[in-house]
């Protein structure tokens, strides 16, 4: 018995939005996502606040998250739904 199906595994990464390091602690990762950083992340961003006269940019932190996804695909000779053969 041949394998049909031969699904991809996807890592998607992406970064939570900066905030000051002290308030990034409880800082979640969307639903489905996991945090791969700890403690207030990783302080490798700028967060802005807005003066009426100017705009200060201050360090902050974010955290990292990654979620896994399977990517249904059919093996080599295999196509369409149900990744039938030749």
């Amino acid at each position: 018995q041949m394998k049909k199906q031969c699904d991809q595994k996807l890592l998607i990464r992406m970064k939570t939005e900066c905030v000051p390091c002290s308030l990034n602690l409880e800082t979640r990762c969307p639903a489905g996502y996991t945090k791969i950083t700890n403690g207030t992340g990783i302080p490798d961003c700028r967060y802005y606040l807005e003066t009426k006269i100017h705009v200060l940019s201050f360090p902050g932190c974010r955290h990292h998250c990654m979620k896994e996804f399977e990517q249904p695909e059919c093996c080599q000779g295999h196509w369409g739904p149900d990744c039938m053969g030749k």
